[in-house]
């Protein structure tokens, strides 16, 4: 799959060199594509692996996963130009990522969602929320005992979940879907809980939600 990753930070690096791996073809997309960050990140990742401005890495996928922070979701959004048609993976938080932001929690939540605002900008495209109750650390390797973190997503296409179900498991998270892009508003809430324990609560990065059943 050719797969654009907006964003090259913790969860953008680490998303697009797992599914690099796996044998995707990865396009991160971002300002300063021959930036020093940038260069280091993609290299050794593979011939598979480029780096190119945001439009170039949109306008040649047909997965987009937006993986910058929530200030810059709008920007990036727009900066990747025609999104009809397109499978769009959320994987922000509409939280503020300093100390006193996070602090404050979600800034939108409960009568919309980050999924459905971005929903909004991305005009046409099918809007998957995935990724974004985890921390990058998971993200890397969410195996705990002999099962993966199980990653929830929602969305309004089903094709458009299988496919981003099939991202999930090829990572080895156990995918759920739970529902239509509203069920963002309980994603984030879900995601503002991991941040509050991991940062404020002493858990750290190392623990994750596993969904059990009989």
């Amino acid at each position: 799959m050719q797969i654009a990753v907006l964003g090259a930070g913790g969860v953008g690096g680490t998303l697009g060199g797992r599914w690099a791996k796996a044998g995707n073809d990865v396009a991160f997309g971002v300002r300063d594509p021959g930036g020093a960050k940038v260069r280091a990140l993609v290299q050794g990742m593979g011939p598979n692996v480029k780096a190119m401005s945001v439009a170039e890495a949109a306008g040649r996928s047909a997965i987009v996963v937006l993986t910058v922070p929530w200030e810059s979701a709008r920007d990036a959004i727009l900066a990747a130009g025609n999104l009809e048609g397109k499978i769009v993976v959320d994987v922000t938080n509409p939280v503020i990522m300093t100390p006193e932001g996070l602090q404050q929690g979600l800034v939108i939540g409960h009568t919309t969602s980050a999924a459905e605002q971005i929903a909004q900008w991305a005009v046409g495209a099918h809007v998957v929320k995935a990724f974004n109750t985890t921390g990058w650390q998971n993200m890397a390797d969410p195996a705990y005992g002999a099962r993966g973190l199980t990653m929830l997503l929602c969305g309004d296409q089903a094709e458009s979940k299988q496919t981003v179900t099939l991202l999930a498991a090829q990572l080895g998270f156990e995918p759920v879907d739970v529902g239509p892009l509203r069920s963002a508003r309980y994603l984030e809430a879900l995601a503002m809980l991991w941040i509050d324990m991991a940062v404020f609560r002493g858990f750290g990065t190392n623990f994750g939600f596993q969904l059990v059943k009989r």
